[in-house]
């Protein structure tokens, strides 16, 4: 069984109603927000890494100071930032 059916069934047994995401909103999945912010602090580092070890270190230590409040906010948000899907028919958010 794949993975793809095996996560389908437990939603389904679970009874939670899976959402399509438009293609050309990337702003609505949160994941995307939490790459930026991790993005931003490892380029404000005095000595960004070099090898895949240290980025994986880097990218451990930034998601562990990560502060709770970001994670709650986009969280929050995402009513609102599907509103605003469904407002422009799927295409982009503008800010």
């Amino acid at each position: 069984m794949s993975s793809l059916i095996a996560a389908e069934q437990l939603l389904e047994s679970e009874d939670i109603e899976r959402m399509d995401w438009p293609a050309r909103s990337p702003d609505l999945n949160p994941i995307e927000h939490v790459w930026y912010f991790l993005g931003r602090r490892l380029a404000a580092r005095t000595l960004p890494p070099v090898t895949i070890r240290e980025l994986r270190l880097a990218l451990q230590d930034e998601w562990a100071a990560m502060p709770q409040q970001l994670i709650d906010t986009l969280i929050l948000s995402i009513g609102r930032r599907c509103e605003t899907c469904l407002a422009v028919r799927g295409d982009r958010i503008p800010y």
